[in-house]
């Protein structure tokens, strides 16, 4: 990994670009909303409320590493407005899932971000 390979866009065009693309690479029925971190110039928060009558909803940060690389944490994890134990198998499912549609719409989005 070339050390020059750093994000090279503006953080407001990156949520822009992330608030654009992380729905279509969402369930439809999931609400998504992007936000700039504060902190950090290359990272974006990501508030999802899942579908259904289960009431979850999980906050991350994903982190560029570099132009094309992200690493997401998971944030904090609630049932109806309650924090829960994100280990639990079920959580633990949706958890993987939505890590993994973060990390491919950072894949969808490697044009824009890898200059």
């Amino acid at each position: 990994m070339s050390t020059n390979d750093q994000l090279k866009i503006d953080q407001d065009r990156l949520v822009a670009a992330w608030g654009r693309m992380l729905p279509i690479t969402m369930n439809s029925t999931d609400n998504v909303t992007v936000k700039a971190d504060e902190a950090d110039p290359k990272a974006v928060r990501i508030h999802i409320n899942t579908a259904g009558h289960n009431m979850y909803s999980f906050d991350f940060l994903c982190t560029y590493v570099d132009s094309r690389e992200v690493k997401v944490d998971l944030v904090d994890a609630e049932r109806a407005g309650q924090h829960i134990d994100e280990r639990g198998e079920p959580v633990q499912e949706l958890v993987e899932d939505y890590v993994r549609n973060i990390h491919e719409c950072a894949q969808a989005l490697q044009e824009l971000t890898h200059a």
